[in-house]
């Protein structure tokens, strides 16, 4: 007996090592070809996206130089948007049952809650889009209470919490292990500030709502916690959260995508391709929440910075900013899992975290 499960033992394991040989032959083979084959726009792609990624940024030297990443990743970068959001082109307009969405006019349909989902297939990356009529349905959601020990939640429980009936991924934190407990930059919670550290790292970007219920992407990078709750107060921001726009080798991250209908400009395609999260405003109040996939997910590589703002423009979005993305993008909408984590072991779920935008009920 003792014999047979060392065989089966035995087994297993050369099964296993094979297997691990077959992944890292593979591997090698890919980084042959993008390193040696025809295709520049091929290796610029991969250069750019496994740039993004937070730990396989190595990979990419193995393919190039640092100089040549560096040559590669400035040639698809982004030129800086200094404006600031121009709340006079927002006007809520009610129940509107024509809406302007970029060159065309379509009759829209929302659901009970006011809620219109939008299936958006691209060249990389199949996504989802949740149009919102009401702007101030959505909201921030946060597991967070003030402390380090503080842990996470995957995205269906922070919408369950919230009392919402659907939910996407919000802003940076920090994740050691997957608690995804700590948030980063600020957080603000039906006007009260619960997260205030705009220094937490380079490039900090607010991405949220005033009281007027418009979409607000205000650059606060060099604030102290003291500026931002002055901020907050004299501008009357009742929720939100904070991302980084820094283009580096360590983060790559970015943030505004179009302000005042004005899109960023782009060298290249702006970016690598990776699973995204965006958020949007329309001129007639509506709110665009764009989840995307990638990393493999389906056989697609993901979105570019081009894509998105192709979709927002083409959605009619004023303002849109750029979310935390990569794993932890992923959409609940009415109890199911529309987006999910990419990474294989939460693909049919969330990373957990500590914050999300999340639609409240119609009339709550």
């Amino acid at each position: 007996m003792g014999k047979r499960i060392g065989n089966i033992v035995l087994r297993v394991l050369i099964v296993i090592l094979v297997t691990v040989v077959m992944l890292v032959g593979t591997l090698y083979l890919m980084i042959f070809k993008f390193k040696n084959g025809p295709s520049e726009s091929a290796k610029n792609m991969f250069i750019t996206t496994i740039m993004e990624t937070g730990q396989l940024k190595f990979v990419a030297s193995l393919v190039c130089t640092p100089e040549e990443i560096a040559e590669i990743v400035g040639a698809n970068a982004m030129q800086e948007m200094e404006a600031d959001v121009d709340t006079s082109l927002i006007s809520m307009s009610g129940n509107t049952a024509e809406a302007t969405t970029g060159d065309f006019t379509e009759s829209e349909v929302f659901d009970e809650n006011g809620i219109r989902m939008v299936e958006i297939s691209g060249r990389s990356f199949f996504a989802k889009m949740l149009i919102v009529k009401d702007p101030s349905q959505v909201k921030v959601g946060t597991t967070y209470n003030g402390g380090w020990g503080t842990y996470g939640k995957e995205l269906d429980e922070i919408v369950s919490d919230a009392g919402a009936i659907a939910g996407i991924n919000g802003g940076i934190y920090v994740s050691t292990g997957n608690t995804g407990g700590q948030p980063m930059g600020v957080v603000v919670q039906d006007g009260q500030i619960t997260y205030n550290a705009p220094y937490d790292a380079n490039g900090m970007y607010m991405i949220g709502f005033n009281n007027e219920n418009i979409l607000i992407v205000k650059d606060i990078n060099g604030m102290s916690a003291s500026e931002f709750s002055a901020y907050v107060e004299s501008d009357g921001i009742r929720d939100a959260v904070a991302f980084q726009d820094e283009a580096s080798d360590a983060d790559n991250h970015f943030v505004p995508l179009i302000i005042n209908g004005e899109p960023r400009q782009l060298d290249g395609q702006g970016s690598g391709a990776n699973p995204r999260t965006v958020i949007g405003q329309r001129s007639d109040g509506a709110v665009l929440l764009l989840v995307t996939d990638g990393r493999g997910t389906s056989g697609h590589l993901g979105a570019t910075a081009s894509d998105l703002i192709g979709i927002m423009q083409e959605y009619g979005a004023v303002n849109a900013a750029n979310l935390d993305g990569g794993s932890s993008s992923t959409m609940v909408y009415n109890g199911n899992w529309e987006m999910t984590s990419v990474t294989f072991y939460y693909q049919n779920s969330s990373w957990k975290l500590p914050t999300a935008f999340v639609v409240m009920p119609a009339g709550n």
